[in-house]
């Protein structure tokens, strides 16, 4: 009891330092961070912790995600299983007709072969045939019967896996690629030998806009911002969500300069977004945005990539300029 109580103890105290809720999944990954139970999520903590990264509930979904989410995978693996199942299904029902259709054949043949001379020996013959084919055609029926069932729980059952991968993903509140898909792509990218180029988007003011004008405010400038992020970049990169108040895009195959134009572009976008307080009628400030760019460079992972391209921007931030790109 005494070493559950300090784990809870410590596990609140992690939450408290990063501001993090106690929500289900921040608890779990962070307890069991205190425990060490899984060395792989503490190792890729720790080095966030020390490299000064941004703790958010962004990042702790990403852990959830890369370590501890089992029972996702478990569930795409049946999903799988059970299109092995309908495809095998789906091979018999064509065998089940080809068998038929020799067996007509067959029919055909022995009708002809009958002996004219001896009626009721032919007359058995074919009450045989004819029984057996109607028992053939009733087994048929039957299968088909049951495989139009199959393929409409298969067709349920993909429609599942689509909501359940979109849920996977996709960021509820904004609509954008989660942390952790964007990482998994770093990673595909890289082993398909793909230049990649990064833009931190940093929302400067968005704090501004909770303390001021509350939670909701700040959701509607968070979900707008996100959608001019997609509308600029969604034909030609991935965007995600990678923490609280920032997002980030992936570009593979495009050099840093185009990447600045389409930074731009997204910076031109958010700066035509007006908003008026339907209280007061009052304009609200204009968003501010810092851009980051950054190339991924060999052995860099999403985390180091995403980090190079945010400390741009906070650069950007700093020189008063709309972005900056990493290694100028």
């Amino acid at each position: 009891m005494a070493i559950a109580q300090e784990k809870m103890t410590q596990v609140c105290m992690f939450l408290e330092r990063y501001a993090l809720p106690p929500t289900p999944l921040n608890f779990q990954v962070v307890y069991t961070y205190v425990s060490q139970a899984n060395l792989k999520l503490n190792k890729t903590l720790d080095r966030a912790i020390s490299t000064d990264e941004n703790i958010d509930g962004v990042l702790i979904e990403q852990l959830y995600f890369e370590f501890l989410n089992v029972g996702h995978n478990t569930q795409v693996s049946m999903i799988q299983n059970v299109d092995g199942v309908i495809t095998s299904l789906s091979n018999n029902a064509q065998n089940t007709e080809k068998q038929i259709s020799r067996f007509a054949d067959q029919v055909s043949e022995c009708v002809h072969s009958l002996d004219e001379n001896n009626i009721e020996q032919s007359r058995q013959a074919l009450n045989k045939l004819d029984k057996q084919t109607a028992e053939l055609l009733a087994q048929h029926k039957k299968f088909k019967q049951e495989l139009t069932r199959a393929k409409k729980l298969h067709e349920r059952t993909q429609k599942q896996l689509s909501q359940l991968r979109k849920q996977h993903i996709i960021d509820s509140q904004t609509g954008l690629f989660k942390r952790h898909y964007l990482t998994q792509q770093t990673e595909l990218w890289v082993t398909q030998d793909k230049s990649i180029c990064a833009i931190a988007i940093q929302i400067d003011n968005l704090a501004h806009f909770v303390d001021n004008f509350g939670d909701i405010i700040g959701e509607v400038i968070l979900n707008k911002v996100a959608k001019q992020v997609q509308k600029y970049v969604m034909q030609s990169g991935l965007p995600g969500r990678t923490a609280k108040d920032q997002f980030t895009v992936l570009l593979a195959d495009i050099d840093p300069e185009t990447a600045i134009l389409i930074a731009e572009k997204v910076r031109k976008g958010v700066e035509k977004l007006r908003f008026v307080s339907s209280k007061s009628g009052a304009k609200l400030p204009s968003i501010n945005l810092s851009l980051g760019i950054a190339q991924h460079q060999q052995k860099e992972d999403f985390n180091q990539l995403a980090k190079k391209a945010s400390h741009a921007a906070f650069k950007a931030r700093s020189l008063g300029q709309s972005s900056f790109t990493a290694g100028q």
